[in-house]
């Protein structure tokens, strides 16, 4: 026998249906009947109120890309709705199953500019996977097996409920039924075999191949027959900046990160290749450099849930339209065992230099009583045992935290890579340490991007969420700095900044932590920010003129690497 419940509640059911137990949320008129029902539910569901509701999805973004579930938000008509926009975003660029929900006017109200409307649907159709607005009670169910199964299916993505007050105070015959498909909607496509056996016979005759492992990798929970094709055939592998983590950094055929500010020698041998696998990646333009100049020696075989991705920026010989780890199991029996030595060593030279002319300079410049951001991020992933998970903001903090933070398992690398979203990394690190409660998670930033979501010191003090948080402290936005340094003529405009005592500020907020003006001081604060699994914030001083090398300037090809302001590498030295 069907039972009369409101559109609220059975929003809350059908959270319930789809294994949701945290929700990232900030609370408002328009989605009070919503809330409202949370109470009755709140051993069952847990709300995390955030201090903003940017805090709410991006914290959503870290809950699921540590967890591999999808994130849920919930927020209010108008101004609520519209600060989630940066965050949708940032999912729809990073590929991060959300389902967030926006409460709207009453139906009767709808194009009447009634206080706190907004076109939610037509603002976010461009920027999610599917945009819905849900005007009846009865249609409260079915929308949201829609929107779960569209934002977790395929490419994974962000999904947006509009959901007008009427369907929420409303009554209908409670039922739930989870969707398994849609019509027109194909997010698992039929592997091709003939593809398939066209990318192992391009591998077995290569002499120079090399994978490219993206985030795709990690979602499609491949990392594992990622490792056995490259252990079995002796491949190479660089990973761009969202594929970190998808192998272990000390795996021998881990060769680093690819693009601007990657390692010299899966940059250079990319240009060098013959074939290239590029596995659950799309070719970003701070990948390939200048796509005129990319790779000109390979055949690229291209791997990919997402057939929009292919020959989009580099064309593709080979393009296999399927699920990664599928497509990977079956090139694993097609492939030949293989062995590619000197290849092998060639980036193993190229990245020594980088070890004797950048790293040493960056992690050992005792001589100096700044420290870099460098030294002090792979001191914290050694004090770690490289097993914590890394979070990190924009700029600096984030290419120095991908250059000298290590992984030894998958889901351990979380920041905002298509979209560049200063502000992500507090909140992420909420999200990630809730996700994982278990882990350690560590976040680096810069105090630019620290500032842009400092409110969400609160949520950690209401919920004592342990995030370790290590802010890089330049008193500058380093990224820029850095730019108008090499291309500006180091014409300083609008970088150098004046912050506020940071401790004070955390102290006010019940979390504990510490300056850390020297070096020497580093192993000391780090053993008591991880003495327990509280929060804690490192204030370290970092040298202002540090900057992020070896670097590829935009506009030249991938494999023109500057060491210094003054210095290019020559990779037929």
């Amino acid at each position: 026998m069907s039972q009369s419940i409101s559109g609220a509640e059975a929003l809350v059911r059908s959270l319930l249906e789809e294994g949701v137990d945290t929700v990232f949320g900030y609370p408002g008129g328009a989605i009070l009947a919503v809330y409202d029902r949370l109470y009755d539910y709140s051993d069952k569901l847990r709300h995390i109120l955030v201090r903003h509701e940017q805090g709410a999805i991006h914290a959503a973004q870290g809950y699921a890309r540590v967890s591999g579930r999808t994130g849920v938000v919930i927020v209010t008509s108008g101004p609520g709705a519209a600060n989630v926009i940066t965050g949708l975003s940032d999912a729809m660029m990073d590929s991060t199953p959300l389902v967030v929900i926006t409460g709207q006017v009453g139906e009767q109200y709808l194009g009447s500019d009634a206080f706190q409307e907004t076109d939610v649907v037509g603002i976010t159709q461009p920027i999610t996977k599917w945009s819905h607005q849900v005007r009846r009670p009865e249609d409260v169910p079915a929308a949201v097996a829609r929107a779960f199964y569209i934002a977790a299916s395929g490419r994974p993505g962000p999904v947006v409920l509009d959901i007008a007050k009427d369907a929420q105070t409303g009554l209908l015959d409670w039922n739930y039924e989870p969707v398994r498909f849609i019509r027109s909607y194909n997010p698992a496509p039929a592997l091709d075999r003939l593809a398939i056996a066209r990318a192992a016979d391009l591998i077995n005759a290569a002499e120079r191949p090399m994978i490219l492992a993206g985030q795709g990798v990690t979602l499609a929970d491949a990392s594992d027959p990622l490792i056995r094709l490259a252990e079995k055939a002796q491949i190479p592998v660089g990973c761009t900046l969202l594929g970190l983590s998808a192998l272990p950094s000390a795996h021998p055929l881990m060769k680093g990160m690819l693009g601007m500010h990657g390692n010299i020698g899966v940059n250079v041998n990319t240009n060098r290749a013959d074939v290239i696998i590029a596995v659950g990646m799309r070719f970003d333009d701070r990948v390939t450099g200048n796509t005129d100049a990319y790779a000109p020696q390979a055949k690229i075989i291209h791997i990919d849930i997402d057939p929009s991705e292919f020959n989009k920026t580099v064309p593709a010989d080979v393009a296999v339209n399927a699920d990664a780890a599928e497509a990977l199991k079956a090139l694993l029996p097609l492939v030949s065992e293989a062995a590619h030595d000197s290849w092998i060593a060639s980036f193993d030279r190229h990245n020594a230099v980088e070890e004797q002319t950048v790293k040493d300079a960056e992690l050992h410049r005792q001589s100096q009583r700044r420290m870099t951001m460098g030294e002090v991020i792979d001191r914290v992933s050694s004090a770690t045992a490289d097993k914590a998970v890394a979070v990190t903001d924009v700029g600096q903090n984030q290419m120095m935290s991908a250059r000298y933070f290590r992984f030894s398992e998958p889901r351990s690398f979380i920041s905002s890579g298509g979209l560049g979203t200063m502000g992500f990394g507090l909140p992420a690190a909420i999200g990630a340490k809730i996700a994982a409660p278990q882990r350690t998670v560590c976040l680096f930033c810069g105090d630019g991007g620290f500032q842009m979501t400092i409110q969400e010191l609160g949520t950690i003090m209401q919920y004592n969420v342990g995030v370790k948080m290590i802010l890089l402290n330049n008193n500058f936005l380093g990224n820029v700095r850095q730019w108008q340094n090499l291309f500006f003529r180091q014409r300083f405009s609008q970088t150098p900044m004046l912050n506020p005592d940071f401790i004070a500020v955390a102290a006010a907020y019940g979390i504990a932590g510490e300056n850390v003006t020297s070096r020497e001081q580093l192993d000391d604060a780090f053993a008591r920010m991880l003495a327990d699994d509280k929060p804690y914030l490192l204030n370290v001083d970092i040298d202002e003129t540090d900057m992020v090398f070896p670097m590829t300037p935009v506009g030249k090809a991938v494999d023109f690497i500057m060491l210094d302001k003054d210095t290019v590498y020559d990779p037929n030295n």
